[in-house]
């Protein structure tokens, strides 16, 4: 079974979604996507597998975001792919693409809804929330 995380190791976040990842007994894929940036293709892809539009994607926290203005309602869902391919800080982490659907993983336990093994036991996030409950959605 072939699970990747697009993934950033100094997020909070990121390092959750990846642990609960492990912690269900699967290795996925890891994607640094801020070094291994994905292509204009493959961004469209997951937005499309997403559902998501570009905007909804973005991050506005510790990037660009403010000075490219990306705020204007002008810009083009093309115009903020481009901005996100030149400045991947903007694509908001982590996504999780699994063969039960492909998410933007946050909160970091939103990852379950899609894992083949959901029922991982409890875990303690590194800010020291517990999740108890892993609840699978139908998101496919």
């Amino acid at each position: 079974m072939t699970i990747t995380i697009y993934h950033n190791p100094a997020c909070g976040t990121s390092r959750n979604t990846l642990a609960m990842i492990r912690q269900s007994g699967e290795e996925p894929a890891i994607i640094e996507y801020l070094e291994t940036p994905p292509s204009r293709a493959q961004l469209i892809g997951l937005l499309d597998a997403m559902r998501m539009k570009p905007r909804a994607l973005l991050r506005e926290k510790g990037t660009p975001y403010e000075a490219l203005n990306l705020a204007n309602p002008e810009l083009s869902d093309d115009d903020l792919i481009t901005f996100m391919l030149k400045h991947p800080i903007l694509i908001n982490r982590p996504i999780v693409v699994t063969p039960h659907g492909t998410l933007l993983c946050r909160p970091s336990e939103a990852v379950l809804a899609i894992l083949p093994n959901p029922d991982i036991g409890p875990f303690t996030k590194e800010d020291g929330e517990v999740v108890t409950s892993p609840q699978r959605n139908s998101i496919v």
